[in-house]
């Protein structure tokens, strides 16, 4: 009987675990994932002085404590649900922190002043520049985690697993880890137990022609560092003499590739030292609460690693997502497949095709879109990561890209839209960020159109809604403020919509004549939505759209209206919607 008891009690406990399983999976999906990505270092700097390649003093930097309650608030407006904390690990800086035992690095090799938050200096450590209390830095980090939860917001950083700071040195690893390159044979070029790629009795030669040469930091650059032997670069250049080019403020990891008269080798049994480094970095931030990681340059790490390190990492949080930077789209299927991602950048593919539609190039066409879910992500659309900025981008509205936020919009419908994974968008994109200074190492905006990610500076239109800590829009203008509302309207929609969610996709085919204009249904047993987007800038586009025989047979329950604007749509019959659609706008048509 007592057997019979502990065996009921055991099926109780299994049916229970099974219906957490299946609520969590369901809560899970239950919205579209909507990523923020924001850089502390720039989020809450109230300062607006933007003085090029000023002092942390002179330009200021936002800090962990000021992305606070009413911060992430206004996040939640936009129906944000993931943010990507962008430069949280401690970076090469030229900032001085000796009184915390953090030297300044060197100027030859670090990128602007404030430095490249993906030249890593301590993988275990946060950045000093982003706490008010420098000792207590990784207390204000965790405590920012914790507030990002508590308002149902998941929490992403960046993993940069390719490359370090030719400074790297860990002063906040755990006792029991040795630092990168401590065991290395630095006599060989290569072994598979050594942690970096060497160039063997060459010291390292800083490169000639960097930006800084022309700037207020040359005083602080002597053309030298100290490094013998010289380590490979970041970028996979195997020279003792990088380029200004190349990634020369960082050094390569080995992760078990020998590079051998063109060929690549793999050595993988036993495991390299490097995968095993890797993966309790990514344990021990996955233990400080973090959800999920951006995974830098994904594809210059071997498949394999990835294949080992992120089944292991979830089985200590099975609900983590790690997100590839990718750009090679014959790699996409191995990189979720074999790779284990969960995501991939939709890049070179749907963000490049848009682009072009974006600018007015000649060469820009519609069928760019088409091809893009039809033949690049067909099967795994679903796992596409779409946007039109993020750090590495132009700005649209910079006059190197767009020079018009507005101009935007019907790009953003269709990455937010076209399929059913998450959609991204940068900090200022909803208020029409144009990046028109020239800050520091990054150069002439002007021509760039980049908000800088190397120097201290603050970001205008994101204060103006940032409001001196307020963050309440009472500066934005009245432009500005129409182009958070559209952000508000478009991400409710893509993260509550069925449709959306989780719903099937059908081209409209009857538009496809127009090289401006695209339309598509996505549809489930209860909802219809026709999204049109017109990409002229100086046409309205009027027609009737006829409804693809396939999904005819939904029932039509609701009013025919644009849910962009709530206006309902007259003349609609069960085969056709007359659509006027007004130059560079879409629609999004429910019916």
């Amino acid at each position: 009987m007592k057997r019979l008891n502990k065996i009921h009690k055991q099926l109780i406990m299994i049916i229970f675990m099974t219906a957490c399983i299946v609520t969590s999976t369901f809560g899970q999906h239950a919205k579209k994932i909507v990523i923020y990505q924001l850089l502390p270092r720039y989020f809450g700097n109230k300062k607006t002085a933007n003085i090029p390649y000023g002092t942390i003093a002179q330009n200021g930097s936002g800090k962990f404590n000021d992305i606070t309650n009413r911060a992430l608030d206004g996040l939640k407006a936009l129906h944000v649900n993931y943010i990507w904390y962008t430069g949280v690990l401690a970076h090469a800086s030229l900032t001085d922190y000796s009184n915390y035992g953090i030297k300044p690095d060197d100027a030859d090799v670090v990128k602007g002043r404030a430095g490249s938050p993906y030249a890593i200096r301590d993988y275990y450590d946060v950045d000093p520049d982003l706490a008010i209390n420098v000792d207590n830095r990784m207390i204000e980090f965790e405590a920012l985690i914790k507030r990002t939860h508590t308002k149902g917001i998941k929490v992403l950083i960046d993993f940069v697993p390719n490359h370090v700071a030719r400074s790297y040195y860990s002063k906040a690893k755990p006792k029991n880890v040795v630092d990168f390159g401590s065991n290395d044979d630095k006599t060989i070029a290569f072994s598979t137990q050594n942690d970096f790629y060497y160039i063997p009795n060459e010291p390292f030669q800083v490169p000639e022609n960097i930006n800084e040469l022309n700037s207020p930091l040359k005083k602080l650059m002597d053309g030298k560092f100290t490094e013998f032997p010289a380590k490979a670069t970041g970028n996979t250049v195997f020279s003792a003499s990088p380029s200004a080019n190349d990634w020369y403020e960082t050094v390569k990891l080995n992760y078990g590739i020998e590079y051998r008269n063109g060929k690549e080798i793999a050595h993988f049994n036993p495991v390299p030292p490097v995968w095993i480094k890797m993966r309790d970095i990514l344990t021990f931030w996955a233990k400080k609460g973090v959800d999920g990681f951006r995974c830098d340059v994904a594809e210059m790490v071997p498949v394999e690693f990835w294949e080992w390190v992120i089944p292991q990492v979830k089985i200590i949080k099975p609900e983590l997502i790690f997100m590839a930077e990718a750009y090679n789209p014959k790699a996409y299927r191995q990189y979720l497949t074999q790779g284990k991602f969960d995501y991939l950048y939709d890049k070179v593919g749907l963000y490049d095709g848009l682009k072009r539609l974006i600018k007015n190039e000649p060469n820009a066409d519609v069928n760019d879109i088409s091809k893009v879910w039809k033949v690049e992500s067909a099967g795994f659309g679903d796992k596409m990561v779409r946007f039109i900025e993020n750090h590495d981008e132009e700005r649209v509205a910079s006059k190197a890209f767009a020079g018009k936020a507005e101009f935007s919009f019907p790009a953003m419908v269709v990455a937010a839209t076209l399929g059913t994974g998450p959609v991204m968008l940068y900090f200022g994109q909803e208020h029409g960020e144009p990046a028109g200074i020239s800050e520091g190492f990054i150069g002439d905006d002007l021509q760039n159109g980049r908000t800088t990610i190397f120097d201290y500076w603050g970001v205008p239109n994101h204060q103006k809604w940032m409001n001196n800590g307020a963050f309440d829009g009472k500066q934005l203008s009245e432009n500005q403020k129409s182009i958070r509302n559209f952000y508000q309207k478009l991400l409710q929609i893509t993260a509550q919509s069925e449709a959306i969610v989780k719903g099937e996709i059908v081209e409209v085919s009857s538009v496809k004549m127009n090289t401006k204009m695209y339309a598509y249904i996505r549809y489930t047993a209860n909802q219809r939505l026709l999204i049109i987007a017109n990409f002229d800038r100086h046409k309205a586009i009027t027609t009737d759209l006829i409804i693809p025989k396939e999904i005819l047979s939904i029932k039509q329950s609701r009013l025919t209206e644009d849910l962009l604007t709530n206006k309902k749509i007259e003349g609609a019959t069960k085969h056709k919607i007359p659509v006027n659609v007004l130059p560079a706008s879409a629609q999004i048509i429910q019916f």
